[in-house]
């Protein structure tokens, strides 16, 4: 007879089973859980002697990517009526159009499995749902925050505006917690079987729900209508209070009280102190939200159990510069087009200036870049950094919670 027996409904198996349960870990968030670092950035991590080890971790011999046997994921994303992308952990898993088919790509789910996996030593099954330009406010919001409501302010710049105010109170009611649900839905339908996504589960053995890992924010920092005192301090605390409820409400939806749950803080651009020249107008803007995301790892309620991880340790400097030089031969390119030199002459003071202004060794870093600074630029140095940082933020929790 079987020791336990699973309902529809999963529920936290912690502590019920004498043999090791499956762990299972949830990774929810918008476009940096997707990951928009391309595979081919991977040489970059080991350009640094910091980071090489963990290209090591991500290769097999030959270079390709690893494939770990006794990682398994599944990965909701694109429209409602896609099926997830089932299969053992690899690279490829990040975004993609198609959430069956490779996209190219690292999120943080690749690092973070292959480092749970070493900490570990067991099987696991990693639940991700993730997709790009979501907010908390109203496309993630949980059950217990309740309902969007517009500031009377907001209603009369509609009415100012001549908009149909109904009609958007109407949209908005509609959107509200349609991830949420969508998330919460697809980690359930997993949980009915786990063996249908890891093949290795064996339900005398049961699973445990072992961690979340929630990177979201970019959508909520720089909605000014919904924060109008963003820049001031305070200006995000309703983004805190509508996290702490939705990690309240993921634990109880998911029956998995105390669960460790990581924040990803939004770090794109690195450490606030260090911003220069054109990053200076967002300094202020970008510090309230990062202390905003962080602060439900310091209420009461949460100690031990929840961690804000700050992902702007991970950011690379070297990128910048290296970023800063190209711009700058795209500036003499646009000045030499608008000098009136012939095309020759022109070709001739480009490839000057540029050999002056670019190493062979900057453009082994460029090629560490594959998307924009809001998606970290595409690199993969710093999306393998976080998962890795993720990964050791819940193995702390759970170290400790034993």
């Amino acid at each position: 007879m079987k020791k336990v027996l699973l309902s529809l409904l999963f529920g936290s198996l912690s502590g019920t089973l004498g043999a090791a349960p499956l762990k299972v870990f949830v990774l929810i968030g918008q476009s940096n859980m997707e990951g928009h670092a391309k595979i081919s950035s991977f040489d970059h991590i080991g350009m640094d002697p910091k980071t090489a080890p963990i290209l090591k971790e991500m290769r097999n011999a030959d270079g390709t990517p690893r494939v770990l046997d006794d990682v398994w994921i599944s990965y909701r994303t694109g429209s409602e009526d896609q099926p997830a992308g089932v299969g053992k952990l690899t690279a490829g898993f990040g975004s993609r159009k198609d959430p069956t088919q490779d996209g190219g790509k690292i999120g943080p789910e690749f690092t973070f499995g292959i480092y749970m996996e070493k900490f570990l030593g067991e099987p696991i099954l990693i639940i991700k749902a993730a997709w790009g330009g979501k907010s908390i406010h109203t496309d993630f919001r949980p059950p217990s925050a309740g309902p969007y409501e517009f500031r009377d302010d907001q209603i009369a710049q509609f009415k100012k505006q001549g908009k149909d105010v109904e009609e958007i109170k109407a949209a908005r009611a509609a959107a509200t917690g349609v991830y949420y649900r969508l998330m919460i839905d697809h980690v359930k339908e997993v949980l009915k079987d786990p063996k249908k996504v890891h093949p290795g589960y064996d339900p005398e053995e049961g699973f445990e729900l072992s961690g979340i890992v929630w990177f979201q924010g970019w959508n909520d920092m720089v909605a000014q209508d919904v924060y109008p005192k963003r820049d001031q301090p305070g200006g995000y605390d309703d983004y805190s209070k509508v996290l702490a409820h939705f990690i309240r409400d993921v634990r109880k939806d998911l029956n998995a009280p105390g669960v460790p749950f990581v924040i990803g803080v939004m770090g794109a651009g690195g450490p606030t102190s260090e911003y220069k020249d054109g990053q200076k107008r967002y300094q202020g803007v970008h510090e309230n939200f990062r202390q905003a995301m962080a602060a439900p790892a310091k209420m009461p309620e949460f100690q031990g159990n929840v961690t804000a991880v700050l992902t702007e340790i991970y950011w690379d400097p070297e990128l910048d510069e290296v970023e800063a030089r190209k711009n700058k031969v795209n500036a003499k390119a646009k000045e030499l087009k608008a000098s009136g030199l012939s095309a020759d002459e022109q070709k001739k003071e480009l490839e000057k200036f540029t050999n002056e202004t670019l190493s062979a060794r900057d453009y082994e870093l460029l090629k560490g870049i594959t998307n924009a600074d809001y998606h970290y630029k595409g690199s993969a140095k710093i999306m393998a950094q976080i998962g890795k940082g993720f990964a050791e933020a819940i193995y702390a929790s759970l170290r400790q919670k034993k």
